[in-house]
Order: C-alpha cells, then structure tokens, then sequence
C-alpha cells in the first residue's frame, strides 16, 4: 500500500551517498537482471499506487465515517508492524530469492482475490481492510530482503548509483500510479484498478524465477530462527545510533500519519473531488518527492542530518495545517508538493541513519526493527488520528497532529542523528584468527575472559573505555558482560561475557567490525602486560 512503498523509496535514497568509484549513474542498467528487476519493480510499484487509490476511494463510497477510513491506513501499516521483524530474520538466514519469489506469489493471490470480489460485487469495508492487511503483509515479507539483494546484483563500485536509480525508479511511480489510477477508476471503476496490480506483480515474479543467484559460501551453519531474532533485539539493544533513530521515528511518524491518514477525506467530504481529482493530488506529492530526492544531495552539504529533519518536519507540519484549512484544490496541491518533499527528506535521512548504524551480518533485521517501529508509529498514528477526527472534526484532529509534530522535533537535543560520525561496521579483516578447540558447536553457555594489566593512572579510562567493548560485546550476542579488578592484585582487570554456546562465540567472531577493531585497540593501549592480554575460554560441564 502507499506507506509501504514509501519505505522502500526512501531507503534507496538513503542509500545514495553511497560513493561510486568511476561508475556513471546508469552503469547498473547495463546488469541485466538488475535492469530487469529494475523496470519490473517500477511497474508493479505504479499497480501498487493505482490499488492505494481503488481502496481508498472503494471505501470512501461505502462509509463516510472518518475512523473507518483512516483504519485502511491502519491496515496498511499494521503488517509491517507485525511482520517486518521475522522477514528481516529469513531474509538473513534463507535463501533471500526464493522468499521473494514466495512474497510475489502471495501478493498475486491477495490482489486477483480482491479483484474477483470486486467484479462479483462482495467488497464490503471488511473485506477491503482485510485485502489492505494481506497486500501489506506481501509488502512485509519483501521490503528486507529487497534491501538487501542490491549488492548481489551489481558490483561494489555500482552500488551508490544502483540504489539512486531505486529511489528515482519508486518515485517514478509515486508520480505516476495515483493520477493513472484515478483515470481508470473514473472509467473502468475499481475492479480494473484491483485486477491491474495484480498482473503488475507478475513482472517481479518472473524476474526473480529467471534470475539465478550465486549461492553464498558460508563457514558456519545458518542462525536458527529465534536465535537469529535474540540476536537481532540484542543488536538493536547494544547499537546508540540505531536506537537514536528509533526514538526520532517514533517522534515524527506518529503525528506525520494524520497526514495519510485524513487526506482521502479531505479530498472527497471537504473539497467534493472524485477519483481522478484525488489521484492528482497524490501525483503532486510524488513529484515532490521526485524534486527531494534530486535536491537531497544537495542539501545535506549545507546541513547535517539533524537539521535537516527538524528543517523538514516543520515543513510537513505547515502542510497539514494547509490540509485542515485550505480548500482551494490548486492551492492545496502546491501545498501538497512540499508534503512530498518534506517526507521524503524525513524518510531519507532516517534511514540514513538506520543503514549506517547496521552491519552487514544483521543489517536486514535492524532495518526490519525499524519498519516495524516506523509501521508501529504509523498504524497507531493513524488510528489515534481517525478516532479525533470522528469527535471533534478534520481541522481539529490535523491541528494536534501539526502541533505535536512541532513539539516532537525537540527531541533532536537528546537523541542526535549525527552521533558517532565516523562509524564504520564494515567486518575486520585485522581481528585475530579464532582458536580451533576441539568443542562441539552446542556445548555451551560459554564463559570468555580477557586479563588485562593496567597502571592506577590509566584505570579510571580504562573502565570507561570498556564501555565502549560491552556494547561490542553485547552487540555480537553477549548474553551477559561485566569487568572486575582483581582485589589482591590492583591493577588486574577481568573482562567476561557469556554467549549461548560455542558457536555462538564462533558467530560472534565473524561480526567483529572495523569499528569493534578500533574499540579493541584502544582498550589493548591500556595494557602494560609482556604478552598480549590472557583469553580463557569455560564451558558448562556436559
């Protein structure tokens, strides 16, 4: 639906500072299953719009009552909130073209369902909310592992400008599906909107099916599921950056929702638009957009992250204020380009922040905490917002929302964008080669130690600066960290933590990032020993 779409636009531009090194901006077009997945996606994205506008409008003529028109929305973003995570997790874990192939199949079914209701004349507002959850849920399974298929498809030095062209490739669409799918729902009416998306989805479908992928070499079994989803939580858990994004998400996207959630009804009960009006007003939010993302670059040379959202989220809360009062159509739709701006910088820059904050062993599941924080924010938003707009009217309900979304952006002061600047998680190629022990790979838990010798002048640092190695640790997969000072030997510090079992240490060893590499050292400068610090590995007794 619309805000799933979203979320796969706006992680491509996030990703498009990414440097290419001597590769022009349509290199990856010369790929040919990137060029063909490429123009597949376009086309099944512009089905996705012209479905938003059938459902949208479908309900609009069945119930006038706000709450019931904002609760597709709700349905929309409910699946992400659920699902996002474990699609995250079996995209880390599976083979990623298979699940998608799954997750196209499954969106077909979905949308020919919906379709055949619609030409027999059995839509009812229930069975379209139930057709938005299961085409979202479709969304759910697709976007993490379409995240991250990208550098399977290209080569490392094509990576920036393939993902731009995702980005232009989404907001293409978001151009063009609205105002389509208006026009062919004023003349053929819903059911060819319905039936259209789903022969949409067939181009993806085929593409993934042809396209044989490289099986990856990997050295140690798979995660298993709930294992691989501790790890992802604990990640999360460990990562400041990450959860910095997370509350700035929140913040923006639960107030930002009111936005989404009421323009249908402004467009119909306020300014008495029909399907084709109602989609212009959606192409002119995708040429905003279109707009933002060809001047992103531009403008986070002249302000950092954190200036830009807060920049952008006053933006879109003056566009929901126009929202509420303005009902010149035209006007309006000037108003509504800036929406399209306004979220696609907010988007962009959070999941900036997201993309850089994950490494690559887990990066689908971080990205899938945060679909799943950022759908969370946007079905309970929308919910809130629908059920205002029922007591005390539109204006009202869209005058809170610009108002809270104003207050929200205070949280720049405590939760930073730009924290850590030069992260980087790239794995280490420096980290020392894990000892082969003759252990079986289930035996566990397992206690790991490292002795270290520093001066009384150092030791205040250095307990600060092991800190930094818990969050490494805990990262990693560490149930449980702690350092001790040896009381009959001051100066003598005990680093331990505990990791399930030894291939959970073996997994953790694999993870170390240039950035964890950087932590070591610094903690290792502190050591005073004539050998390097002294590492015990302890097993619980079978």
């Amino acid at each position: 639906m619309t805000q799933i779409n979203d979320i796969h636009s706006v992680t491509a531009e996030a990703l498009k500072e990414v440097p290419a090194v001597n590769a022009s901006p349509w290199q990856p077009l010369r790929q040919r299953v990137f060029r063909m997945l490429w123009i597949a996606t376009v086309v099944s994205n512009i089905g996705s719009w012209m479905n938003d506008i059938g459902v949208n409008w479908t309900m609009l003529t069945l119930s006038a009552d706000p709450l019931s028109v904002a609760m597709v929305q709700v349905a929309s973003s409910l699946p992400m909130f659920l699902f996002a995570l474990p699609s995250g997790v079996m995209a880390d874990i599976v083979d990623r073209r298979k699940y998608l192939l799954f997750s196209q199949v499954w969106v077909f079914i979905a949308a020919a369902g919906l379709t055949l209701l619609s030409v027999t004349g059995h839509v009812t507002p229930g069975v379209l909310l139930v057709a938005a959850f299961l085409l979202s849920t479709g969304a759910a399974m697709s976007s993490p592992p379409f995240q991250a298929i990208v550098p399977d498809l290209v080569s490392k030095n094509e990576m920036g400008p393939a993902i731009a062209l995702n980005s232009l490739g989404i907001n293409i669409s978001r151009a063009i599906g609205p105002a389509l799918g208006g026009l062919i729902l004023s003349f053929a009416g819903p059911w060819m909107v319905f039936l259209l998306n789903a022969i949409s989805v067939l181009g993806v479908a085929w593409v993934l099916y042809r396209w044989k992928a490289e099986p990856s070499v990997q050295r140690l079994p798979p995660e298993h599921f709930f294992s691989a989803v501790r790890a992802g939580f604990r990640y999360v858990h460990a990562a400041p950056v990450l959860r910095n994004v997370l509350v700035r998400t929140v913040a923006f996207f639960t107030f930002g929702s009111a936005g989404w959630a009421l323009l249908p009804l402004v467009a119909r009960r306020e300014l008495g638009l029909g399907p084709g009006g109602y989609g212009i007003m959606l192409a002119f939010i995708g040429v905003g957009a279109i707009f933002g993302a060809v001047l992103l670059p531009r403008l986070r040379k002249s302000f950092n992250p954190d200036r830009l959202m807060v920049l952008a989220s006053l933006m879109f809360a003056v566009t929901m204020l126009a929202l509420a009062f303005v009902r010149n159509v035209w006007l309006l739709n000037a108003f509504e380009f800036f929406t399209g701006f306004s979220w696609i910088a907010v988007l962009s820059t959070l999941n900036l922040g997201a993309q850089r904050s994950a490494a690559k062993w887990v990066k689908a599941r971080a990205l899938a905490v945060y679909l799943t924080v950022f759908f969370g924010s946007m079905t309970a938003g929308s919910a809130i917002w629908g059920q205002l707009a029922s007591h005390y009217g539109i204006p009202v309900s869209l005058c809170v929302a610009a108002l809270g979304m104003i207050l929200a952006s205070s949280t720049v002061y405590r939760w930073r964008l730009d924290q850590d600047p030069d992260l980087n998680l790239d794995i280490s190629t420096e980290h020392g080669a894990t000892p082969e022990l003759d252990v079986r790979h289930d035996r566990g838990p397992v206690m790991v130690s490292y002795e270290y010798l520093v001066t009384a002048e150092d030791a205040r640092a250095f307990t600060v600066c092991m800190q930094d190695m818990r969050r490494v640790r805990r990262r990693g997969g560490a149930i449980n960290w702690s350092v001790y000072e040896d009381i009959l030997q001051p100066g003598v510090f005990v680093e331990t933590f505990v990791v399930g079992s030894w291939m959970e240490y073996l997994r953790q060893q694999e993870r170390y990032t240039i950035n964890d590499q950087k932590i070591q050292n610094r903690i290792c400068a502190f050591h005073q020993g004539e050998t390097l610090p002294l590492i015990r590995y302890l097993v619980a007794p079978v």
